[in-house]
């Protein structure tokens, strides 16, 4: 129980922000896992057409603060570079 006004002030808000942080976290976490399961099925055509949303998902997470600029970043590289394993076997089997 808050002390003060300011405080019980500060716990709805806070509470607002977290449901909102939780549902964008939520979406970013199913939209990774259907890029890592195209990914993993070796659907390399259906994967570069999710790349860019995967990217723009993680950045606007970012930009609205509900993860940190430097995770968007590196998951955003460590899902190119799985991308690109993806693509380099078939583009070495042709």
């Amino acid at each position: 129980m808050a002390n003060t006004k300011s405080a019980a002030k500060a716990l709805r808000s806070s509470g607002r922000k977290r449901l909102q942080n939780k549902s964008v976290k939520t979406a970013l976490h199913s939209i990774e896992k259907r890029f890592l399961s195209l990914i993993a099925e070796g659907k390399k055509d259906d994967a570069t057409k999710l790349f860019p949303e995967v990217s723009s998902a993680l950045d606007k997470a970012a930009k609205r603060g509900v993860i940190h600029a430097n995770h968007a970043s590196r998951q955003k590289s460590r899902s190119a570079v799985r991308l690109a394993k993806v693509a380099a076997p078939a583009a070495a089997a042709k």
